[in-house]
């Protein structure tokens, strides 16, 4: 059990106002708070070692370059992938799937199939969509039902050998939804794919083993474990790694530059063009420090209490519907009220302190889907709290007797 009043102490943000009410914050899905540990890690940074990283011979640029490299290495401990080297440091999740979509151009063909799922972030769909545009290859859609849930016995009828590629996130950000993907992974190895895990957001809730999920690519946003923005980390196995040219040309990447010929540097660097985030590597390492102290398994059951509990107290609200409703699902709540636009609910939400987010949350399909303009969506983290459910359901009942 996770000591929430402790907890929030370490976030000097909970503490603020907002519209002369305590804030309540449910946003987490599109960005996570950063603990006082984080910022004073960022902080030390600038004011101690600033400096850029490798190649450098003074002590500053050592230091920083050691900081930088281990963290790296905290973060293939966390995901436990087999070496350092298969962990690239990105500007964050979208970064990326980008670098893998376009590494591929090179090694599709005219009528090969990529799969994405129907219940995709746009980050998870435009990039293919992209890709299938350049080389000719056919992209086709793993559906969902009603519950939001991935049709699976579907899954199974669209592999074939002509399958290079599989996409799927882990968690829904629009409906909370945890995607069968060990299921997905062994399907597609089964015929030959390889697979792309968007790990944005299940990485703030669950620990994604790479072993055991023999998963080809994993991806995850540090902003959203407690870290900073324009961070995040690409997983690739080495083999596919080592087949994908560079993403960008630049400094670091290289091993050697004449103007006849360029060759590339060893991993990871040969992903690693120009001078990167330091201290945004840096603070991610240091949040992951943060939340394993705290222990995610202690983490998700709390987090799963806030879901219950907020998920019981809204149906009693009469009108007010619910979306994704999957057995196995995180602490994401999406839902609408007959006949009022989620836009003018999170409005008067947030007049009454309470952060959410409205509309189609980057998975226009998914809203499709249930013909629906939108949703509003209330995330919680480990530093939530009851009290900040109750916030919201009467804010929700406030909401909808002013617009009614």
């Amino acid at each position: 059990m996770i000591d929430v009043t402790k907890i929030r102490k370490d976030f000097p943000i909970l503490k603020r106002e907002v519209n002369g009410k305590p804030l309540v914050y449910l946003d987490n899905a599109a960005t996570s708070q950063t603990p006082q540990q984080v910022i004073d890690v960022i902080v030390d940074y600038y004011q101690n070692y600033n400096a850029n990283i490798h190649r450098g011979v003074h002590a500053l640029s050592q230091e920083a370059t050691d900081k930088y490299e281990v963290a790296r290495q905290k973060i293939q401990k966390h995901f436990n992938a087999k070496n350092s080297y298969e962990i690239i440091f990105t500007s964050g999740t979208t970064h990326s799937i980008n670098i893998v979509a376009n590494g591929f151009t090179t090694l599709l063909e005219k009528g090969d199939e990529i799969l994405v799922s129907a219940m995709e972030h746009h980050s998870n769909i435009v990039p293919w969509q992209m890709l299938a545009e350049r080389t000719g290859a056919v992209l086709k859609v793993i559906p969902m039902n009603l519950e939001g849930e991935l049709k699976m016995d579907v899954y199974a009828e669209l592999l074939s050998n002509k399958t290079k590629l599989v996409f799927c996130n882990h968690i829904s950000n629009a409906l909370g939804t945890i995607n069968p993907i060990e299921i997905i992974i062994d399907k597609a190895h089964a015929v030959g794919a390889a697979v792309l895990i968007d790990g944005a957001q299940a990485a703030p809730h669950v620990k994604a083993d790479m072993q055991k999920l023999d998963v080809d690519f994993y991806t995850a946003s540090a902003h959203k474990m407690c870290g900073p923005t324009g961070e995040g980390m690409l997983y690739g196995k080495e083999e596919w790694l080592n087949k994908l040219p560079p993403y960008q040309g630049g400094g670091e990447m290289i091993a050697e530059v004449t103007f006849e010929k360029t060759t590339y540097a060893d991993l990871p660097h040969k992903f690693e063009a120009g001078t990167p985030n330091i201290c945004g590597g840096i603070a991610f390492g240091a949040a992951l420090d943060y939340m394993n102290a705290i222990g995610f398994e202690a983490i998700a059951a709390y987090e799963h209490e806030l879901l219950e509990y907020a998920t019981q107290e809204l149906l009693k609200i009469e009108g007010l519907k619910i979306y994704g409703t999957a057995k196995n699902k995180t602490s994401v709540i999406s839902f609408k009220i007959e006949g009022l636009h989620p836009y003018d609910i999170g409005s008067i939400l947030d007049k009454l302190g309470v952060a959410v987010r409205t509309g189609h949350h980057c998975a226009q399909p998914i809203m499709d889907f249930y013909k629906i303009p939108g949703t509003v969506r209330a995330s919680f983290s480990f530093y939530n709290t009851m009290d900040e459910v109750d916030a919201l359901v009467a804010a929700v009942v406030r909401a909808k007797g002013m617009l009614e």
